[in-house]
């Protein structure tokens, strides 16, 4: 990570801010006035700038706020956190236009402090993914008809701004078509901002999509810029728009209709110039004849609609997009490639994908964690495929039984749960996928020690390892033992989340510092 820049001509606010951050193992750099840091950034460029920018506003040879508009014309996705006396709290807000991420007021609280740096060096890193993403990653692959038709309405939307509706089935692609939609648009150099509207809370819905003044309800301290103003010039993803509450419709319907809104507490209209492309997996049809959504905004957003298919009407795509995410998944974890036997392949194109690619990509990476060797043969596929495998084949009176092709691995490695085999009430795969368990890993491993005696229960696997060292003598079972248990659940989780250790932290239910340490502890670097 690149480190945090600090301007400040107080030395002490620099002091204080330098051994907070390094507490949270963040790097920093400090300076004086805003003309050294024009000069770093100059000399540094773009891969050795900061990760984010925390200034003053006012300090001699420059104020903080004309470094910002400086800062920004050479790193416009620069997260900018402004330092401001009480006094000087008008300019502060006048720096939103400007595009600083957030305020600070002097004098402040230290972990208040640190927290927002936090969550902007977060904002920072995601943002970095994106772009890489969009950048180094192929937009879509397919080469069965149905792909095809899409790619062909792709490009003869490439120079609309017309409203767009994608409908699909979940993980079928939808934010995929709406990027590239954006990357080839006029408006490619503005900014894509995508909002899962399933996945915020009704309460703060509003607040994320329009913003807020300062004041407007308990809790705001500052006044704040909604997604609709993130996107200015760009393309607003709208995902699930089907399960947007019923009032907020009628908002978002003003905003398509005259391009102004109100920002929550506001008095004062925002013009708004963005594109929209909303989403759904659900019959918003029938959701107009239910009464849950507005027939006016369902026309409003229906002006062209793309069909994504499912993985299970491409199944000639699916052998090309296993190896494309095996390649990522790899790449992503720091490891060497799997190849994927030919035996395989066919299996995976033969089960019916209820999450459609995401469940395959998810797939793809619990395979690159938890498949054995170099070459993941039909034995290694998570215990859902087999199964749906071994159904087939009783169904069409096969000689070989679903257990045929197990050992004591793959009989071990049927009780470990991939996280693409969890799904909601609908059968569809969920988009918040969970973490391998523990206890799946402790089979697993356990499993593959012990050959084919291996008990079904993990328990007994950990009892039979315990008793093993316990009865060689050693004295440092329980570090073993646990360092073990430790060191798998740690891996698995960072695998779920791509090596995002906050959101792998998050998931384990410990703090960021513990994930940390557990990680330098454990020598998994």
């Amino acid at each position: 990570m690149k480190p945090i820049w600090i301007v400040d001509d107080d030395q002490s606010i620099r002091f204080v801010l330098e051994k907070a951050l390094l507490r949270e193992d963040l790097p920093t750099r400090s300076f004086t006035n805003a003309r050294d840091v024009l000069l770093a950034l100059t000399e540094a460029g773009d891969e050795a700038g900061p990760q984010i920018l925390v200034s003053d506003i006012r300090m001699p040879g420059g104020s903080g706020l004309d470094l910002l508009t400086k800062v920004k014309e050479k790193l416009p996705g620069l997260p900018v956190i402004i330092m401001t006396a009480f006094s000087d709290l008008d300019s502060a807000v006048s720096a939103f236009q400007g595009g600083a991420f957030e305020y600070l007021p002097k004098p402040f609280d230290l972990p208040k402090a640190v927290e927002l740096i936090r969550r902007a060096v977060e904002e920072s890193l995601r943002e970095e993914v994106a772009e890489e993403r969009m950048a180094d990653t192929p937009e879509m692959l397919g080469q069965a008809p149905a792909m095809q038709d899409v790619f062909r309405a792709i490009g003869r939307l490439a120079q609309s701004n017309v409203t767009v509706m994608i409908t699909g089935e979940s993980g079928s692609g939808k934010e995929l078509v709406a990027k590239a939609l954006h990357k080839h648009s006029p408006r490619a150099n503005g900014p894509f901002v995508a909002i899962n509207t399933a996945a915020i809370p009704k309460d703060l819905l509003e607040s994320e999509l329009f913003g807020h003044e300062r004041g407007a309800f308990t809790g705001a301290q500052t006044m704040r810029r909604g997604r609709f103003e993130q996107a200015e010039g760009g393309t607003l993803f709208l995902d699930e728009i089907g399960d947007m509450p019923f009032d907020l419709q009628t908002r978002l319907l003003r905003v398509l209709s005259d391009g102004h809104f109100y920002r929550v507490g506001g008095h004062s209209a925002v013009k708004s110039h963005v594109r929209v492309i909303a989403a759904t997996h659900q019959d918003l049809e029938q959701r107009v004849k239910e009464g849950g959504f507005r027939e006016d905004l369902f026309h409003r957003l229906n002006v062209i609609r793309l069909r994504l298919p499912r993985l299970w009407d491409r199944r000639e795509d699916i052998p090309m997009l296993t190896r494309h995410f095996m390649q990522q998944s790899a790449k992503q974890l720091g490891v060497e490639p799997k190849r994927i036997a030919d035996a395989a392949l066919a299996q995976l194109a033969q089960f019916h994908f209820p999450g459609n690619v995401r469940q395959l990509e998810n797939i793809c990476h619990w395979l690159t964690v938890m498949a054995p060797s170099q070459v993941v043969e039909a034995k290694d596929l998570p215990p859902e495929v087999r199964a749906a495998s071994a159904t087939a084949d009783d169904s069409t009176h096969a000689v070989a039984s679903a257990s045929a092709p197990g050992s004591a691995h793959s009989s071990a490695m049927a009780h470990a749960s991939s996280p693409a085999s969890h799904a909601d009430a609908s059968g569809l795969a969920s988009s918040t996928q969970a973490p391998v368990p523990a206890s799946a890993i402790a089979l697993a491993e356990s499993a593959a020690d012990q050959g084919p005696t291996a008990d079904s229960s993990w328990e007994s696997g950990l009892e039979a390892d315990a008793n093993a060292l316990l009865a060689s003598g050693r004295e440092d079972v329980w570090d073993v033992l646990t360092r073990r248990f430790e060191s798998k659940l740690i891996l698995t989780a960072l695998a779920s989340t791509r090596g995002r250790r906050i959101e792998a932290a998050q998931k384990l239910g410990i703090g960021r510092n513990t994930i940390t340490r557990k990680i330098q502890e454990l020598h998994l670097e």
